[in-house]
């Protein structure tokens, strides 16, 4: 049984609702729902386009406040700061400076975390040979791949090195060679101990790295459980409409 300590992410009856001009409820995003990702789990959130995914994670980083339901992350409320200091987050899309080296990129970041000059240098290094990117290392941003772009926005969501990785559909945009090498990234991190929640729309992206998946739709949980689990069920799963 996990013990409070071991529990990364607690969220129990989460529920978002956007509303109109006239503060009318408009979209239900997320309905009652309800996980808990326990320490060193690599976590699956797959659903179509649409489904509360996205949303549900913005609520996780302190970036969108919840309509109802409690959550915590790191067993604090999540627009505490001190629980932000302690997680990375891969958007969908990476939004990084073309201008900027990797090098440039990840220092820029590790000042935000309030990095010391030395730490920033040695986890660069550390990051840049991890991701296959230390060729590149003085090579503006600007002139990547996809796919490099795509693993240096990874290397600059673990450049505090945190204890939670949230990446938001990391496989976006790659070619199989792109996303083989992502889901090598999301092993490494897995066998150094790191919770990850990985969001995707593919469950190609999932069953490969993810302990534990919730199959989202119209905002509520579909299915949970092992994705091992999951997939001799899949006859049995059903969506609610």
């Amino acid at each position: 049984m996990n013990t409070t300590e071991d529990i990364v992410v607690e969220v129990s009856e989460l529920t978002k609702m956007f509303r109109d001009f006239w503060r009318r409820p408009k979209v239900v995003a997320v309905d009652k729902l309800s996980l808990k990702i326990p320490r060193g789990e690599v976590f699956g959130l797959l659903g179509p386009n649409g489904s509360g995914k996205s949303t549900t994670i913005k609520i996780l980083l302190g970036l969108l406040k919840p309509t109802s339901g409690e959550v915590k992350v790191l067993g604090k409320a999540p627009d505490d700061v001190s629980a932000k200091k302690s997680i990375g987050y891969l958007p969908e899309e990476s939004h990084l400076y073309n201008y900027l080296t990797p090098k440039e990129t990840l220092d820029f970041y590790g000042r935000l975390f309030d990095m010391s000059s030395k730490q920033i240098k040695e986890r660069t290094d550390q990051l840049l040979e991890m991701t296959g990117l230390a060729h590149a290392a003085n090579r503006p941003v600007g002139e990547f791949s996809k796919g490099m772009a795509r693993r240096i926005g990874l290397s600059q969501a673990l450049i505090n090195d945190p204890e939670l990785v949230v990446l938001d559909e990391p496989t976006s945009g790659l070619d199989p060679v792109g996303c083989r090498q992502v889901k090598d990234l999301i092993g490494a991190l897995a066998k150094r101990g790191k919770t990850v929640i990985l969001s995707s729309h593919l469950l190609a992206d999932v069953e490969d790295v993810c302990d534990h998946v919730s199959i989202l739709y119209n905002g509520k949980i579909q299915a949970a459980g092992r994705i091992t689990e999951l997939l001799e069920e899949r006859d049995r799963i059903s969506l609610t409409v």
